[in-house]
């Protein structure tokens, strides 16, 4: 793993630039909006995917697998936290003396001098991102976006607009989310994670803090997060609109019905609106109350913004629907952290019916595994009716003696509710083997998990043949 150095230069030109770990959501949105702006681009990733192919297709130069030959003639180099320093590409353009910049750094490049709205929290960035983005454009606007995943009903995760508008969703994990000129910063949320790089809660806190008392224009909070409260009382900020539940909120929800896609009144001053949302669960309730607060800080009004955030179809791996089979419903979610599962479990509950809930954790990471595997076994272990558990997607970090999923599995209170199955086609045939009509089956996790779904979907089907 490298850690972004953002006292790095960025320049103030570029001509030709070369992605390492271009097929990536993030990097491969960055990628198409340089293409965009008339960059030559290339760049390397150690699989095949959509992505890469979706990049040549629009004039990219693209590598599986990273060799220092790859760079040609590109003056700067792009690159994630998630590649190690040994990267024979990052080596080599550092020994050529080029611009080498974290992705953040490049994000800066393209954002340029326009209208900042910045989406950080520790749940619900991405969706916020794209409920924002999807209302601007239902109201006639034509942002510039850079979201965290594929929004569905765009088919992209980042575009170049005409306006001079920009959308992006801010990462807080490595602080990277305090180079941006902000304009309007959303805070969804400051549950405390990431503390392999922030060392505390309190460093964590302090960097939201910071992010927020930047924004040139507006601070919109929520003020129902206990951690986005502690950060709302640090600010010193003059425009500060709260969100969410609580009774003085600013832009307030109530009567909300989760029986199905979600719905909630919401009101603003003395203005009041029903609203009824195309995605399931309280939280995404909640993340529309922040995308209209940030809707009516750019000056729309509430009953336009209320109507523009209703036609949000979700973002791909929230929630979504892979299959059906045996009138089993297979689901995949990005959620990883136990406040997310939480919030995807409660969705999910609120529409299943009599039907159960049958989740396919996937751990991400050894360090968030081995702080938090009781909290991840104690939400698993109360919204889900069984759990499968599978072995830590360790992404950026080496393996830590201990922690695997059976660390998680082994937390709960009644090991009736869970199965560790490291192996995948073992665990897909399990999940199978319980699963009964009306039933859901969910796999969880920021890793590949989602890749089991196909074999999740063929047990079933031969479940139901044999």
């Amino acid at each position: 793993m490298i850690r972004p150095d953002l006292s790095l230069p960025i320049p103030e030109s570029i001509t030709a630039a070369h992605f390492i770990g271009i097929g990536g959501s993030g990097m491969s949105g960055l990628a198409k909006m340089f293409l965009d702006a008339g960059i030559r681009v290339s760049g390397s990733d150690r699989a095949d995917s959509d992505n890469l192919q979706a990049l040549a297709a629009a004039g990219a130069t693209v590598h599986v697998g990273h060799d220092a030959a790859h760079l040609g003639d590109a003056d700067t180099v792009v690159h994630t936290g998630a590649i190690w320093p040994e990267n024979p590409e990052f080596v080599t353009a550092k020994e050529r003396g080029l611009h080498v910049i974290h992705r953040s750094q490049a994000l800066h490049w393209l954002i340029g001098g326009r209208r900042l709205v910045s989406v950080a929290g520790a749940h619900g960035k991405t969706t916020s991102t794209g409920m924002i983005v999807t209302a601007l454009q239902a109201l006639g606007a034509d942002p510039n976006f850079v979201n965290g995943g594929v929004i569905e009903q765009l088919g992209t995760s980042s575009a170049s607009g005409a306006d001079d508008l920009f959308v992006v969703e801010a990462d807080e994990s490595d602080g990277t989310f305090l180079l941006y000129d902000t304009a309007i910063a959303l805070i969804t949320n400051v549950d405390p994670d990431h503390l392999d790089h922030y060392g505390s809660d309190e460093a964590f806190h302090d960097a939201f803090i910071r992010f927020a008392d930047a924004a040139t224009e507006a601070v919109v909070i929520s003020s129902d997060d206990p951690g986005a409260l502690r950060v709302a009382a640090g600010l010193s900020h003059p425009n500060v609109i709260t969100f969410g539940t609580a009774e003085g909120a600013d832009v307030r929800l109530t009567e909300i019905s989760a029986t199905g896609p979600v719905a909630a009144t919401i009101a603003r001053g003395g203005e009041t609106e029903r609203m009824q949302l195309a995605v399931a669960g309280v939280h995404n309730a909640i993340n529309a109350a922040g995308a209209v607060a940030v809707l009516l800080s750019l000056g729309y009004g509430l009953v336009d913004a209320v109507r523009a955030v209703e036609g949000f179809a979700g973002t791909v791996r929230r929630f979504e629907l892979h299959g059906v089979e045996r009138g089993v419903s297979v689901f995949d979610d990005y959620a990883h952290h136990p406040t997310e599962v939480k919030a995807a479990l409660e969705a999910a509950r609120g529409v299943v019916g009599d039907g159960r809930i049958i989740a396919i954790q996937q751990p991400h990471t050894y360090s968030r595994t081995q702080h938090m595997y009781r909290e991840f076994a104690e939400v698993l272990e109360t919204h889900a009716d069984h759990t499968v558990m599978l072995d830590v997607y360790g992404a950026r970090e080496d393996p830590v003696p201990g922690v695997t999923g059976e660390l998680v599995s082994g937390a709960f209170a009644d090991q009736g509710h869970v199965h560790y199955v490291p192996d995948w086609q073992q665990a897909a045939e399990y999940a199978a083997s319980i699963a009964r009509e009306g039933d859901y089956v969910i796999t969880l996790g920021c890793g590949n998990v989602y890749l089991i779904i196909p074999q999740v979907l063929e047990a079933l089907r031969q479940n139901a043949e044999g």
